[in-house]
């Protein structure tokens, strides 16, 4: 009997010839987007988000919807409200909460940034998506945003008759970071709370900058981010603290003992869905947490995606970011019907 891995690959995914036109055509604009637009560390911070607020920087500006509704969850300081954008499904009951923590190197985006995304998910999944404004650096670095995710999500969880059970946590870049570390958190502070998954987008989960694609120059154009970018992202999230002292688990969630996690909580890890594209430079963060997240006796769902870029799931119209979004929603119904199932 032939000799079989213990891991297995889908090596067509990685291929150069499975790169659609669509996603070529997209990091076309990609590039020229990232080489020639303002850097938020030109203009200051709080300058770059007031520009893609009213729309002044390539991208387009969000788009609010009428019936989403602000809320707060408190915060660990009685001074301060932690704000929170409500989306609750159309025409259905909801079966819980799908708690949602932006991207943006900590730094930049908004929790009423993605109200059309958020209210498909809500949709599609029959849950209500809730986005949580955290604190932005260099204003307020580490650990103000790792906070209050944690607040607000123990929130949920202490409170489920505000808005039904917390099922799952997700997020994009930075916020697939807080993501994990917010359910860590919860393993630890809410053992008997079983989350229903988490939604990991092209997640960041070792600020150390150390791994291959991350670490290695860029044979061609960056594609939204580069190591020197998200240099200047840490930096200001993590300020004086050395690429090593970077690694620690409460900031590189890679470098957590999930097993000795896993075997010390009554459910477990979560099921975990990771998407990335092959030309995101944060490909082998979510490669090697999910493989982590796999070791460690977890579902671990790997889902790729031939060329694409960081951040391409929120280019709308594109059929890679379509279908992406598809996966998501199908990965939290399934999930939810297997926990209705127990």
């Amino acid at each position: 009997m032939p000799m079989e891995s213990d891991l297995t690959i889908n090596s067509a995914r990685f291929l150069a010839e499975n790169v659609a036109e669509s996603t070529k055509q997209a990091n076309a604009v990609l590039a020229d987007i990232t080489a020639n637009s303002p850097k938020w560390y030109q203009v200051g911070s709080a300058r770059y988000r007031e520009m893609q607020e009213s729309g002044k920087t390539p991208l387009p500006p969000p788009v609010l919807l009428p019936n989403a509704i602000e809320a707060t969850a408190p915060s660990r300081d009685s001074a301060r409200q932690i704000p929170v954008r409500v989306y609750q499904p159309d025409n259905e009951p909801s079966k819980g909460i799908f708690l949602h923590i932006h991207g943006g190197g900590h730094v930049l985006g908004s929790h009423d940034g993605q109200d059309s995304s958020l209210q498909t998910f809500a949709n599609g999944t029959q849950l209500t998506s809730i986005s949580v404004g955290y604190r932005l650096a260099p204003e307020n670095p580490y650990p103000a945003a790792i906070n209050d995710c944690i607040d607000a999500a123990e929130y949920l969880v202490d409170n489920p008759s505000k808005y039904g059970v917390l099922r799952f946590i997700g997020g994009e870049s930075a916020g697939g970071n807080l993501s994990v570390l917010t359910a860590i958190h919860l393993l630890r502070s809410r053992p008997s709370h079983a989350l229903s998954g988490l939604v990991l987008r092209y997640g960041q989960f070792d600020l150390g900058l150390g791994l291959p694609t991350i670490a290695t120059p860029p044979s061609e154009k960056a594609l939204m981010i580069d190591r020197h970018a998200m240099e200047r992202f840490n930096s200001a999230y993590a300020p004086g603290l050395s690429f090593e002292e970077r690694r620690t688990p409460s900031l590189s969630p890679l470098y957590e003992d999930l097993p000795a996690l896993a075997a010390a909580s009554p459910n477990g890890l979560p099921p975990a869905l990771f998407i990335c594209g092959t030309k995101d430079p944060l490909l082998d963060d979510t490669l090697l947490m999910s493989i982590k997240w796999s070791v460690a006796g977890a579902e671990s769902i790997t889902k790729i995606y031939p060329g694409a870029a960081h951040g391409f799931t929120v280019i709308p119209g594109l059929p890679a970011a379509e279908e992406a979004k598809k996966i998501s929603v199908q990965f939290m119904r399934e999930k939810l019907d297997v926990s209705s199932s127990v």
